[in-house]
């Protein structure tokens, strides 16, 4: 039977000026250690606060900086990839997510198109993913865009309805399984939970919500933060939507990594 690939799946790094990124060493480390056929980071690279439309006014809002929150993002990419292109070794495949928080800029310029430019002012191009990553999965309109590989669907989230609602819900994987009919993997809740569900053919079919990579407490989620997981998905033996799943906290990469 053909070996199927490794997926790394890198949930929501949520660069963010306030705070440090050697949380990006750790990964760059792993990720040079493991070797991943496929890196996905699956959205939300950017924190970009001073974009956020539900601070603006307040005194949170205080000190937000387009650059510095630009600066913190390259920051962490220039950081997480450094390992492996020191090493001269084959690169992973890295595919890249356009999160709700990158997708502030966008949202932005709809309605202050002025503010758009190359060179002075703030672009998409800004990210610079397209230096440091294979493919980017941009939003379609106003929902995230969905990349297939190996019979699997990837989104920062899905949508369910015509009015573009988000999926959630208390058993939150198992719902992506419900109501997109095939294997699923997001990020964007921060929270952990895996599904598996068999097709009447015997095929199985996983949801998995990825969880979240930052080692700090977001100061907007308050005791919302003990809810989430951190850490990375490590999806081994990918094959025609199925999975061996491997977690590994933040404290375990910290430790062996940091």
């Amino acid at each position: 039977m053909t070996k199927g690939i490794d997926i790394l799946l890198v949930p929501d790094p949520h660069a963010h000026p306030d705070h440090h990124n050697d949380r990006a060493d750790w990964l760059g480390r792993y990720i040079l250690a493991t070797k991943p056929t496929i890196v996905v980071n699956i959205g939300d690279a950017a924190d970009m606060p001073s974009l956020s439309s539900f601070d603006k006014g307040k005194g949170s809002f205080s000190g937000a900086n387009y650059e510095k929150d630009i600066n913190a993002h390259l920051d962490f990419q220039d950081r997480m990839w450094q390992p492996i292109k020191a090493s001269k070794r084959k690169q992973p495949y890295r595919i890249v997510h356009e999160g709700n928080h990158e997708q502030r800029l966008k949202r932005v310029l709809e309605y202050d198109p002025h503010l758009a430019g190359e060179k002075f002012g703030l672009s998409f191009n800004n990210y610079q993913f397209k230096e440091n990553y294979h493919e980017v999965i941009e939003y379609e309109g106003g929902t995230p865009g969905i990349n297939t590989i190996e019979d699997i669907v990837f989104a920062h989230f899905f949508i369910s309805g015509v009015m573009g609602r988000a999926i959630g819900g208390l058993n939150h994987a198992s719902s992506l399984l419900n109501k997109n009919f095939q294997s699923s993997v997001q990020g964007h809740s921060h929270l952990l939970d895996y599904s598996v569900k068999t097709t009447s053919n015997g095929k199985k079919i996983m949801g998995l919500v990825g969880g979240v990579y930052q080692d700090y407490e977001s100061v907007w989620a308050g005791n919302v933060n003990k809810l989430w997981w951190s850490g990375l998905c490590h999806l081994r033996n990918v094959k025609d939507g199925a999975f061996d799943l491997e977690t590994i906290s933040i404290e375990s990469l910290k430790k062996e990594y940091g």
